[in-house]
């Protein structure tokens, strides 16, 4: 996908933990407040097959991912069926096709405890044709056929859809722009950071920024994302075909080449709001790359830029130290090592124990953050969340309500309970 047209030149890099003065410490975190501007408010467009543009979570990705939309992950889904049977998983690609050179791969680890798997499934995915699916569960099963029926193409133990569906991943990025343009100044003015890197603003300056938040051009706050319906692949699979470690699930996706890995997503936004390292943007995008490559067994290295991301987003309230497992010390390491660790990760965590799905890192702050009323949910992503806000308002404010983009649903109402749960395009009917 395209960079962020007014992202500006990158400065030199500054090593965290040296002693500069203050004009070298505004540099230092004004360019990551750029870089979350070009990634999390995923304001790039990509030309697709039909002469459109398309949006997702998952934005802003390397030249060589940009280069292939079909190859491009959006987003990604997983969560519980309600009568507690089924694993549910969605991948929408940036494109508005599937590529016959690719494999399209849901990555299902499971495991007891949560932090640990101990046992992998995968379903793998690939396209003669819009029309011409070849789709295996592991060794155990496949379904070969058309997958464009709103029942899926069956096979013994999983279904699966494939087509153009709306994506149900709403944000106000002109807001979110208008924020971050206000905490930059306030940056550039002189507010000065803690030992983790983290803004002071002041009362009036935070307030400045929750309220751009939910603002769109002044008005009411709209969604950008409207009516994108991307390329997207629906998977309904029978849960004692992906738990064999336990309930606790893990799930990642990746889209692969005969070459390569070419993108991997889990949770909305982390790829490309948290990635945003010093230095010239080459730099950038191979890190960016290097990411994509990885898996969540090989992600430590990107542990480092993540905390720098996290000190900024912990000070959008005006009060440092409060962000999800965050804690009162000024080591950056300390403080967002383990969330930055947690999230490099960067896997959707269902208890599939569970069929109450309400909210995004319910898992997590079950096991970590001592809300043991969230034990009873089964996380991941259902499409109905409201990722975006909670996702900001935990690195934020440590809750998931703080940041609010003025944006509360999707314009075409998805279901978290009928397959193939996204809906169609307008054109082809509701």
């Amino acid at each position: 996908m395209t960079k962020d047209s007014d992202s500006p030149a990158r400065p030199l890099p500054v090593l965290c933990g040296q002693t500069k003065p203050l004009e070298d410490a505004v540099v230092r975190t004004f360019e990551p407040i750029r870089r979350a501007v070009a990634g999390s408010l995923l304001v790039a467009a990509v030309t697709t097959l039909g002469g459109g543009s398309a949006r997702a979570s998952d934005h802003l990705d390397s030249p060589v991912v940009a280069a292939d939309p079909s190859a491009d992950i959006g987003d990604l889904y997983a969560w519980t069926a309600p009568d507690g049977r089924r694993l549910n998983l969605v991948m929408t690609l940036v494109g508005h096709s599937f590529s016959d050179r690719l494999s399209y791969v849901f990555h299902v680890d499971s495991g007891a405890v949560f932090g640990k798997t101990t046992a992998t499934t995968t379903i793998t995915c690939r396209f003669a044709s819009m029309q011409a699916a070849n789709c295996r569960l592991g060794t155990a099963d496949r379904a070969v056929g058309d997958p464009g029926r709103a029942e899926g193409l069956a096979g013994r133990k999983f279904r699966v859809f494939a087509g153009l569906r709306d994506d149900p991943f709403f944000n106000n990025v002109r807001g979110s722009r208008a924020a971050f343009t206000v905490a930059a100044a306030a940056l550039k003015a002189g507010t000065p950071l803690d030992g983790a890197g983290c803004p002071r603003f002041d009362a009036a300056t935070a307030k400045a920024i929750l309220g751009q938040w939910g603002r769109t051009d002044g008005g009411p706050g709209k969604n950008f994302l409207a009516g994108w319906t991307p390329a997207s692949i629906v998977i309904s699979v029978d849960l004692d075909a992906v738990n064999r470690g336990g309930p606790l699930l893990a799930v990642w996706g990746a889209t692969v080449s005969p070459e390569r890995q070419v993108d991997r997503a889990g949770r909305p936004l982390t790829g490309n709001a948290l990635l945003a390292p010093l230095g010239p943007e080459a730099v950038s995008d191979q890190l960016k790359d290097d990411y994509n490559r990885a898996t969540p067994a090989t992600s430590s290295r990107f542990v480092p830029a993540i905390q720098e991301s996290l000190g900024l987003y912990d000070g959008y309230d005006g009060t440092c130290a409060n962000g999800l497992m965050g804690n009162s010390s000024e080591d950056i390491d300390v403080r967002y090592g383990a969330l930055a660790t947690l999230l490099a990760d960067d896997r959707l965590w269902v208890n599939s124990a569970a069929t109450a799905c309400t909210q995004l890192f319910a898992v997590e702050r079950a096991a970590v953050a001592g809300e043991p009323a969230l034990k009873a949910d089964c996380g991941g992503r259902a499409p109905s969340y409201n990722a975006v806000n909670v996702y900001r308002s935990l690195l934020v404010d440590g809750a998931p309500t703080g940041v609010d983009d003025g944006v509360d649903r999707d314009e075409l109402t998805p279901s978290d309970s009928v397959f193939p749960f996204l809906r169609p395009p307008p054109a082809a009917g509701s």
